[in-house]
């Protein structure tokens, strides 16, 4: 009977370890992919002087054209815009993940509902980020979009 009980508590605790384990690992890759994707800073979303300035180094970067410029300014700050609240969502989920987790009792629905609420809104920002970056393609020439390749590259270790 002790070794029953024994059993089941080690059983109970490993599958208790392994949930949070895998929640922990999903909250965590699913956010550190939003957080680059986005591009805020200090957890912040960027402003619209921040905005303007990261704009200006780009057109200088690519030699941007004025009307790629007219453009672009559009097209990355609708989608800064856009993402803004999918972020504050996102980020507004820590506090529930770390209620569950403290909970006595760990309830796996809860958690899964939160894992599957959490790839949604990554979903939804990688579906916006995406139609940015289709919409930028399309005023860039593809010399330009190679530099700006070959600039993510060299950055790449700053973003994730």
């Amino acid at each position: 009977m002790e070794q029953t009980t024994e059993s089941c508590r080690r059983r109970g605790f490993f599958r208790r370890a392994g949930l949070f384990a895998l929640a922990g690992a999903a909250l965590a890759s699913v956010g550190a992919r939003a957080y680059a994707q986005g591009g805020w800073r200090r957890g912040e979303p960027l402003s619209e002087a921040q905005l303007d300035r990261m704009l200006r180094h780009l057109y200088v970067e690519i030699d941007a054209t004025e009307d790629q410029r007219q453009r672009l300014a559009p097209i990355v700050k609708e989608a800064a815009k856009d993402l803004a609240p999918l972020h504050e969502k996102f980020h507004a989920t820590r506090k529930q993940a770390i209620e569950l987790f403290t909970q006595d009792r760990i309830d796996p629905a809860a958690i899964e509902a939160l894992r599957a609420d959490k790839m949604r809104l990554a979903d939804e920002a990688s579906r916006r980020f995406s139609r940015a970056l289709s919409e930028a393609a399309e005023v860039l020439t593809p010399e330009q979009r190679k530099s700006l390749a070959q600039r993510f590259e060299r950055h790449r270790h700053r973003w994730g």
